[in-house]
């Protein structure tokens, strides 16, 4: 079986890339390390989004480009080789996914032509504080479309205009999709290791809320109380994607630990020379492969709907979590007294690193789908 990537496909991250090397450099995401008033860079989410990129996965009938899935992950890998300092990831890993499998048609003709070209800007709000998320700790309550409580953190919750908020509903829970901009909203944006990729609180006070009503099918009903099956489909699908971005940002840090140690000299040579940085160098590839491995395989299950997308999800989050902080760190380290400067980007590389990999749901949680996903699996 064939994993790897079209031809097309290939085209398109080539241009991705030049693309992204171009118009998303090192600066723009420093510009907006340095200022504590910026959320993101606007002026590379408004060329991403004239790219049309938010639609790539979004079929045609409701105003996307209707490419596919994969397209979308060759889109994430390159977002994540130059860690671009957009709502990117909320709006269509998150956002629009969520839409597509938990909308109605009316519910999909109304929201995700608007994200596809980026006239509202979406994200995802279901954790309200630490511990991992179940039925029992959502707090946020919902009747009669109106929906109070306080979601904590929420990636990009301060830049979106509409969230998708899970809220109790009976023993269970349901998704409601929320516009971030009416009075009973109030956000609180909070500092992370990661400022480039803001978050917030964001509390709801009888704010007006569309409870998403899924089409029958994939095994649901559009019954009340579904809401964590829905999102346990959502964040296997997501998973994937941000898998696809975490793998761009260590292919990244591997060229420069590797550009590093071929011009860096000391006593004389190259320390690429030395043993120690060639086994570093060698033992990022290794996780890396390892990583593209797993991502690829999640890029099949999710393309092709396979029963095996949650233990392929699971592999590739946690192998590309994995990868990316250690690539990260050894970069940091292959550079020496100079990765620790704030002047040199590999403190960028490591702050992305740390936050992805906690984004819906720790490495710990993720290994424990994994071992759940198996287990049924050998078991059936």
């Amino acid at each position: 079986m064939n994993f790897d990537f079209s031809d097309d496909q290939k085209f398109l991250r080539d241009e991705a890339r030049k693309f992204l090397e171009a118009q998303c450099t090192s600066a723009h995401v420093r510009a907006v390390l340095d200022d504590d008033g910026m959320s993101h860079n606007d002026e590379v989410w408004q060329k991403i989004v004239e790219m049309g990129w938010l639609g790539a996965a979004i079929p045609e009938e409701y105003g996307g480009l209707g490419l596919g899935m994969l397209e979308l992950c060759v889109i994430a890998e390159e977002l994540g080789r130059v860690l671009a300092p957009v709502p990117f990831g909320s709006s269509a890993y998150f956002f629009a996914e969520t839409i597509k499998l938990a909308g109605s048609d009316e519910q999909k003709a109304e929201w995700l032509p608007k994200v596809a070209d980026g006239s509202i800007v979406g994200c995802l709000a279901t954790t309200e504080g630490p511990g991992a998320l179940s039925a029992s700790n959502v707090h946020t309550t919902a009747k009669d479309g109106v929906l109070s409580g306080t979601k904590v953190p929420v990636t990009d919750g301060d830049i979106a205009t509409h969230a998708v908020v899970l809220a109790k509903e009976g023993s269970g829970a349901g998704l409601y999709v929320v516009a971030l901009d009416q009075d009973g909203v109030s956000r609180t944006s909070l500092k992370t290791i990661e400022p480039t990729r803001s978050h917030a609180e964001i509390t709801f006070n009888n704010a007006s809320a569309t409870r998403l009503v899924p089409q029958e099918g994939n095994g649901l009903k559009p019954y009340e109380g579904n809401g964590m099956v829905l999102l346990e489909q959502i964040m296997d699908r997501a998973a994937v994607l941000l898998a696809f971005e975490q793998l761009g940002g260590a292919s990244r840090c591997l060229e420069m630990a590797t550009d590093y140690a071929k011009e860096r000299h000391a006593f004389g040579r190259p320390i690429g020379g030395n043993q120690a940085i060639k086994h570093k160098l060698a033992d990022i590839y290794v996780k890396n492969e390892v990583a593209r491995s797993n991502a690829y395989y999640g890029a099949w299950a999710l393309s092709t709907d396979a029963a095996e997308l949650p233990e392929a999800a699971a592999a590739a989050r946690v192998a590309a979590s994995e990868a990316f902080w250690f690539a990260s760190k050894e970069n940091i380290q292959t550079h020496g007294g100079m990765g620790f400067t704030w002047e040199v980007d590999c403190h960028l590389y490591y702050r992305r690193a740390k936050l992805l990999a906690v984004q819906a749901g720790s490495p710990a949680v993720w290994k424990e789908k994994l071992v759940s996903a198996l287990e049924t699996k050998n078991a059936a």
